[in-house]
């Protein structure tokens, strides 16, 4: 492949040469991300960019920090909730947890032994699931009890022989099929057959049964057949849904077998506890939590042992999604797509997982061209695998809100947990989640976009070395600026979850010779900025100090000043507002820096409502309702120097005349402006200056000047206010 001239990959489906080389690692990374754009690469203007971001990153990522949270209106400047959580997912030491249970090869087939019986029933939690079946397995002696994985239903099945009298219980080979299901009956009284394989060839029918319960009637015997959700089965044959007893009643009935009765009051009243039952464990993960909290009783376990145990289960079911077998690969690289599509459209997850499954079955078998089902794929069985769920949600789009049936993890530790098992504990999958990504990072859709960049943010948080090599550096120096803004997106977020070294990234990337990766800083800055105001500052000033006018690229020296127009309208808006008056005193290009920004900032509305009050209007208002605000001086400080400099009077006088027509029909924004002219007309000129621009401003698209302007030249001239002819 010529690296000046490089090809665009196939996507899964194209076709494709066996066994051909398709050039993954970061070379091709780096080439395929600075291939030339056929489209217009004008880059997104920070303000939407900024948008977008809030918009489309996981939750759990932004938490509530200030950073990307808008304009200056949108509150405190907090930690980062996700921060917590990643660093616990690649830091935290490693908890063991054993389930016990009655899986394994010694109990696959033949008789269960009485001891064995007893103690895997004795801790049993009833429900009122478990009375109705009780009852119909008396009456019918089988009963088919279905539901998902890891809800109890095999110890409910035992219990259920237990409590109907039927002793000894011998378990049927899982490999039993429903033909040959009454030939494995003899004369013991109890039988189990866990997790009954059916499918449309050989469902299970009626008859079948039928032919059981003749056997089991014959020696007085029972038996429970436990499925899973997908059973295959005649309409005519009965079916009972299992619902388990809640986690809590489970807990408290195993707990109550390893300690006192006023020690385990003690246990579940734990905030640990109360913690560990609001998200949604699986029963042996309630079982195995019990068997914790009891080892932490008798003091065999420590307190940060057991604080750790609820987010080790969820590592130990990503570890065992990766490391089975009976989970195709198809499946895998769905899960992978929903921790990085998490809380977003299913329907989005579900395609882009199928072009990842091309990429993945590119390297494991070798070439081979992907074959994927357009039809028949189960999307409750799906979820059902990736303990997710379905609900209905408005998404943001450029249209407004958009309704979508959306798709997230039950726990929301899961994404961050999935993605840092696949990238460091399966580095054979990196060059297909690099394909995948710098997919992700060139389409069209902003949601796309930005969950590459998240998801590249999480694989930085685990391994920064790799994920800069492969992905972020690739990025910021492609030609798409698509790229460029992903790997600024990237830098930010994985700031955000604790990532160390990113701000001297960012600071070493403002003199890179490349003026791709220049931009990328600054566009960083203006995200990252409000966690580190004056260091951004800092560098984007110094970006301006060293580019000479006539020397500068367009798109780098605006974005300078929009990066710098967003710090401003930040979370940190005062400390900024106070560096940029400093700047004035700078050299010339500083100054213009810190004017040109400014005014920029003016025009600037939250989300970029149409006719809504300017953020700086706002603020304007809010600091002169303040006695002595330093904030307010330091905006008429600049307002001042933007009037008074040839190069900025124009567009200042544009801003405020703006500004005026904008505050024809709102009394706060009149009076905020009423004292700025009073404190901006300090000399006859000044006076004169803004009078003019009274008098002559005109209204919306060129129409009649609006009433307010005349109530605002009275106030300055201290003169009653008459009507103009």
């Amino acid at each position: 492949m010529n690296a000046a001239e490089p090809a665009e990959e196939p996507l899964p489906g194209d076709d494709q040469q066996a066994g051909k080389p398709d050039g993954d690692g970061p070379e091709a990374a780096a080439e395929e991300a600075t291939e030339p754009a056929e489209e217009s690469n004008a880059p997104q203007d920070v303000w939407s960019a900024r948008r977008d971001l809030r918009h489309h990153s996981p939750g759990i990522m932004l938490g509530s920090s200030a950073a990307i949270g808008g304009s200056l209106v949108a509150g405190d400047q907090h930690g980062v909730s996700g921060g917590q959580v990643v660093g616990d997912v690649i830091l935290g030491s490693k908890t063991e947890i054993h389930y016990v249970g009655m899986t394994g090869p010694g109990y696959a087939s033949g008789d269960l032994p009485q001891d064995v019986l007893a103690r895997l029933t004795s801790p049993f939690a009833g429900c009122q699931t478990f009375d109705t079946t009780l009852e119909l397995l008396r009456n019918e002696r089988v009963v088919v009890l279905t539901g998902a994985p890891f809800t109890g239903r095999r110890t409910a099945a035992l219990n259920l022989l237990r409590q109907a009298g039927a002793s000894p219980v011998r378990i049927l080979d899982p490999d039993t099929s429903p033909t040959a299901l009454a030939h494995q009956l003899s004369d013991a009284q109890g039988y189990l057959l866990s997790d009954l394989i059916t499918d449309h060839h050989q469902p299970l029918r009626e008859s079948h049964l039928r032919a059981v319960q003749e056997k089991l009637a014959e020696h007085g015997g029972y038996l429970v057949i436990t499925a899973g959700l997908h059973i295959v089965f005649e309409d005519t044959v009965r079916t009972t849904p299992w619902r388990p007893p809640t986690p809590a009643t489970v807990l408290k009935a195993h707990l109550g077998t390893m300690v006192t009765e006023d020690r385990s009051t003690s246990l579940l009243g734990l905030g640990v506890t109360r913690d560990f039952l609001a998200r949604e464990h699986q029963l042996r993960e309630v079982v195995a939590f019990a068997r914790k909290l009891a080892a932490h009783a008798h003091g065999e376990t420590s307190a940060e042992e057991l604080e750790r145990f609820s987010l080790a289960t969820v590592e130990r079911q990503v570890q065992e999604w990766f490391d089975e077998e009976s989970v195709s690969l198809h499946d895998k690289a769905f899960l992978i797509a929903l921790a990085a599509f998490d809380e977003g459209p299913y329907a989005l997850t579900a395609e882009l997982s199928d072009l990842l499954y091309g990429f993945l079955l590119n390297i494991e078998a070798g070439g081979l061209r992907a074959k994927i089902p357009v039809f028949g794929t189960s999307i409750a069985k799906r979820l059902q695998l990736a303990r997710a769920h379905l609900y209905p949600q408005n998404e943001h789009t450029e249209w407004g809100p958009v309704r979508q049936t959306k798709s997230a993890f039950l726990d929301n530790r899961t994404p961050m947990a999935l993605l840092i098992e696949v990238w460091t504990g399966h580095p054979s999958s990196r060059p297909a989640l690099v394909r995948w990504l710098k997919r992700l990072a060139d389409d069209g859709r902003p949601l796309v976009r930005n969950r590459a960049a998240a998801t590249a943010a999480v694989l930085a948080a685990a391994d920064l070395p790799s994920a800069m090599a492969l992905l972020i550096e690739p990025w910021a120096a492609a030609r798409r600026y698509r790229f460029c803004l992903a790997a600024a997106n990237a830098l930010t977020l994985a700031h955000l979850l604790g990532t160390p070294n990113i701000p001297r990234i960012l600071h070493d990337w403002c003199t890179s010779e490349s003026g791709r990766i220049r931009w990328t800083a600054f566009r960083a800055y203006a995200l990252l900025g409000p966690e580190i105001p004056v260091e951004a500052l800092a560098a984007l000033s110094g970006a301006a100090r060293r580019t000479a006018p006539d020397e500068a690229d367009e798109e780098e020296a605006t974005e300078l000043i929009q990066s710098t127009a967003v710090l401003l309208l930040s979370g940190a808006g005062s400390v900024v507002l106070r560096q940029l008056a400093g700047f004035l005193l700078d050299e010339q290009a500083v100054r213009d820096l810190a004017l040109r920004a400014f005014l920029t900032a003016c025009r600037q509305t939250e989300d970029d409502v149409e006719g809504a009050r300017p953020d700086l209007l706002t603020w304007q208002a809010r600091a002169d309702a303040t006695p002595g605000s330093e904030d307010a001086r330091h905006l008429v400080t600049l307002w001042r120097a933007a009037l008074s400099e040839r190069t900025h009077t124009a567009t200042a006088l544009e801003r405020l005349r703006f500004w005026v027509r904008q505050a024809d029909s709102d009394p706060e924004s009149e009076a905020a402006l009423a004292g700025l002219f009073s404190s901006l007309a300090v000399t006859g000129p000044d006076h004169q200056r803004l009078s003019h621009l009274l008098r002559t401003v005109s209204g919306e698209h060129g129409g009649p000047p609006p009433p307010v302007a005349d109530r605002l030249l009275a106030a300055l001239t201290h003169r009653p206010v008459t009507t103009r002819s």
